[in-house]
């Protein structure tokens, strides 16, 4: 669920002080696209948050959050933004979220 050697990969590129502000960064931004996503899903957007998602997703390690909003992001460019699993998404954002949360300290150890 968590790429936990590209995050300590991160963290040794940018340094523990900035890293934590990438992790603070990136939990708001993604907090704000998720909720988007569970409110008001918008099918003329859809596309272009599944891949913002994805980036963002990528940078911290959350590979199963990557892979399906990779699935939706291509349906969504083959006009079937309709057969995205949203609800899987949203669940995955809660799960990796969750477990980085939970189990940060264990893995990004010094």
């Amino acid at each position: 669920m968590i790429d936990w050697t590209r995050l300590k990969d991160l963290r040794d590129e940018v340094g523990a002080e900035e890293f934590e502000d990438i992790v603070a960064l990136f939990l708001d931004e993604v907090d704000d696209a998720v909720e988007k996503l569970r409110s008001a899903p918008d099918t003329a957007t859809l596309e272009d948050d599944l891949h913002f998602l994805k980036g963002s997703a990528l940078t911290l390690g959350f590979r199963d959050l990557s892979d399906l909003c990779q699935t939706g992001e291509t349906e969504a460019s083959q006009g079937r933004a309709d057969t995205v699993d949203v609800a899987a998404i949203l669940n995955s954002y809660q799960n990796s979220k969750h477990v980085f949360l939970s189990d940060r300290a264990a893995h990004m150890t010094y």
